[in-house]
């Protein structure tokens, strides 16, 4: 089994460097053409299945790439971002000046926190893995796309990996990228990271396109 995993286009808050976690921001412009870039790369694999979480700027990305490769959007609560509670929507000065005593517990305590209003890096490590396995047993022998966001990405990525947790700042994760796991006999493999080729007509590398699980 194969699969793809796409983060969402750019957003606005993507472009202002805060967090948004649960809530929502949409796509800006270059998002939009984000998307239909990537959808425009995806026609070219033989994919089954596309599974969203159900997030906004996720949606926004998802409908664009079904329309263009003729498939219907399954929307995954589960695949949603990291929940980081009382910090969303802020940048991490705002945290700081805002929050000063969770946000020095959070860096602190780090992996197993759990944010006020939301869940530890843990907790979502552990939900990521859980539906991206139960999609893989569910497709074996398939190949299936599914349109998820940073935080949850970089995780599973470190889980695949066997990285030790917080080591995923060290790898860079941008907006509209495509990324490819293989699942064989209920063990995962990485193929591809943080591929962007598709976006070579496109401003890609703003400087906050990147992730780092350290914000």
């Amino acid at each position: 089994m194969k699969l793809v995993i796409v983060r969402h286009g750019e957003t606005e808050w993507n472009v202002q460097n805060k967090v948004t976690g649960q809530l929502d921001s949409p796509l800006t412009p270059k998002g939009i053409r984000q998307a239909h870039a990537i959808a425009d790369r995806l026609l070219r694999f033989s994919f089954t299945t596309l599974y969203s979480s159900d997030l906004g700027r996720a949606v926004q990305t998802a409908n664009i790439i079904a329309e263009v490769c003729g498939k219907k959007v399954i929307f995954e609560p589960q695949l949603r971002e990291w929940n980081m509670g009382i910090f969303e929507g802020l940048t991490v000065s705002e945290m700081h000046e805002k929050f000063p005593q969770e946000r020095q517990d959070y860096e602190r305590i780090g992996f197993e926190y759990v944010i006020p209003e939301g869940e530890s890096l843990r907790q979502c490590t552990d939900r990521g893995c859980r539906v991206l396995n139960a999609i893989a047993e569910r497709h074996l022998d398939e190949t299936v796309v599914a349109i998820a966001h940073g935080c949850l990405l970089m995780v599973f990525f470190e889980m695949v990996l066997g990285l030790p947790p917080g080591n995923s700042w060290r790898f860079k994760l941008y907006n509209a990228n495509l990324c490819i796991f293989e699942y064989v006999n209920g063990r995962w493999s990485l193929i591809v990271w943080n591929d962007v080729s598709h976006l070579e007509n496109i401003e890609t590398f703003s400087k906050d396109s990147g992730i780092s699980l350290r914000n």
